[in-house]
C-alpha cells in the first residue's frame, strides 16, 4: 500500500475543503511533519524554512504575497490559488461601500450613536442634523472599473444593475473575462480616462512592481472634483498620501478601503474596513474547496491547473504509468526528457509539454513502470528542477 501524503495546514482552513482529503490516503493537519504539500490562508511564508519533501503549495484565496513563489519556482514548487472563488464576496462588499460613501453611512451612524435625550429631544436632533449627510443616487454615475478579472466583471455587472454606466480598462483580460464581460460596460484606453471620467472608480487588480503606487498623486489630480475611490484589491496599489492630499483638497469626495493603515484609521472621510473581501463562510468553502482539489490532483495526478508560478497543464490519464517533470523554460529538453525515456526501452504513450514565462512543465505517461535508475538520469538533465513519478495505485 502506498505512503500517505501529508498535508500541512498553516491556518484554519474550511472543513469542506479538507473532507476533500481521502483519509485513507492523507493525513491532514496543523502539525504534520515532512509534508508533501502546504495550505495556507494568510500566515506569511516568506521567511519560513518550506520543508526539502514539499510538492506544492495551495493557497486558499487569491493572493500570494505571504507566500516566497520565486524561490518555490527555483525548486520546481507550484504555488496554486483560487482565482474567482472569493470573486462574489468581495462583490458585495465592493457595492455595498459603493453604497456608505455614497449615502455618507458612516458618518450618518456615529451621528446617531452621539445623540442624547428622550425620543422627543431625537426626532428634533435628527432633524436639524440629517442635511449634513444628504448624499447622492448610483443611476446615472459613472463607475470606472480598472481590472476586469472575475472580481471587476462581477463589480461592473452589478453596478449596471444598479443604474450606474460604467467605463472599464483592462490591458490584459483574458478571452474567458471577455466572454463574459456584459456589453455594456464601456471600454476605456487607459487608466487615466477612466480617471478623468468617472465619479467612482474600484480598483481590482493584483500587486506588483507594476502596480504598486498604481494610484498616486499626479493620477488622483486627474480624477473629477469630489470623486469616491474604492481599493478592495492590494494596500500597496493606492499611495495613501496621495489619498490623504486628495482628500484634503476635495479632489476626493471619499476613499473606501479593505486595508487600515495608521495615517487613514479616523479620517472621517475615509471607510477602512478590516480586510473583509474574502471573509464569508461562502467564500472561505469556495476557496478551501477549489485548492484541495487543484493540490490533490498534482500531488496524484502530476496535473496543474491555477498555478501562479507554472502553466496549467492537464492531462487525461491512458497509462497508469506517468512522470511529471518540472524544469527551466530551454530548448531541447522535450529531446532529452523523450531520450532517456527511451534509453530504458519505456515507449512513451502520450506526452504533453506547455511553458510560462522561464517555467516549463512535462507530463509523460508511459507503457510500463518506470525503474528509479530513468528517473535519476531525467533529473541530472541540465535544467531539470523536480521529477516525480506517478503510478496509479493497482
Amino acid at each position: 500500500m502506498a505512503e500517505s501524503l501529508k498535508i500541512l495546514t498553516l491556518n484554519q482552513i474550511s472543513r469542506l475543503g479538507l473532507e476533500r482529503f481521502p483519509s485513507g490516503r492523507y493525513v491532514v493537519g496543523g502539525k504534520v511533519a515532512d509534508p508533501d504539500a502546504i495550505l495556507v490562508r494568510s500566515h506569511d511564508m516568506r521567511s519560513m524554512e518550506v520543508p526539502a519533501r514539499v510538492k506544492a503549495i495551495g493557497r486558499a484565496g487569491a493572493g500570494v504575497n505571504n507566500i516566497p513563489v520565486d524561490s518555490m519556482s527555483k525548486r520546481g514548487v507550484p504555488v496554486f490559488n483560487a482565482p474567482g472563488a472569493n470573486a462574489n464576496a468581495v462583490k458585495e462588499l465592493v457595492i455595498a461601500g459603493l453604497l456608505i460613501a455614497a449615502r455618507n453611512l458612516l458618518p450618518a451612524l456615529k451621528f446617531v450613536d452621539g445623540l442624547q435625550g428622550d425620543d422627543k429631544a431625537l426626532d428634533r436632533l435628527v432633524e436639524e442634523g440629517k442635511k449634513a449627510f444628504a448624499g447622492i443616487e448610483l443611476p446615472r454615475h459613472t463607475l470606472g472599473v480598472i481590472g476586469l478579472g472575475k472580481i471587476g466583471s462581477l463589480v461592473a455587472d452589478a453596478a449596471i444593475k444598479l443604474g450606474m454606466d460604467v467605463l472599464g480598462y483592462d490591458p490584459e483580460i483574458t478571452v474567458e473575462a471577455a466572454w463574459s464581460l456584459s456589453s455594456r460596460v464601456k471600454k476605456a484606453h487607459s487608466i487615466d480616462e477612466v480617471l478623468r471620467e468617472s465619479e467612482f472608480v474600484t480598483l481590482h487588480v493584483p500587486l506588483h512592481a507594476a502596480t504598486r503606487g498604481l494610484i498616486n498623486a499626479d493620477r488622483i489630480r486627474l480624477m473629477k472634483h469630489e470623486a469616491i475611490l474604492l481599493n478592495f484589491s492590494r494596500d500597496g496599489v493606492v499611495d495613501n498620501d496621495a489619498v490623504l492630499e486628495g482628500l484634503a483638497a476635495k479632489r476626493l469626495r471619499g476613499y473606501v478601503c479593505d486595508f487600515p493603515a495608521q495615517k487613514l484609521v479616523g479620517h472621517p472621510l475615509v471607510v477602512a474596513l478590516p480586510h473583509l473581501g474574502a471573509s464569508t463562510r461562502e467564500a472561505e468553502e469556495n476557496c478551501a474547496v477549489m485548492v484541495v482539489d487543484q493540490v490533490r490532483d498534482f500531488l496524484e495526478n502530476g496535473n496543474i491547473v491555477n498555478a501562479v508560478n507554472f502553466p496549467d497543464v492537464v492531462m487525461g490519464r491512458e497509462s497508469p504509468f506517468r512522470l511529471g517533470i518540472a524544469n527551466a523554460n530551454v530548448p531541447k529538453m522535450v529531446g532529452q526528457i523523450s531520450a532517456a525515456v527511451g534509453n530504458a526501452r519505456l515507449n512513451i504513450h502520450n506526452m504533453l509539454n506547455k511553458s510560462k514565462e522561464g517555467m516549463a512543465y512535462t507530463l509523460v505517461d508511459v507503457d510500463s513502470p518506470a525503474t528509479a535508475d530513468v528517473i535519476e538520469e531525467i533529473a541530472r538533465i541540465e535544467g531539470v528542477l523536480a521529477v516525480r513519478y506517478l503510478p496509479v495505485e493497482q
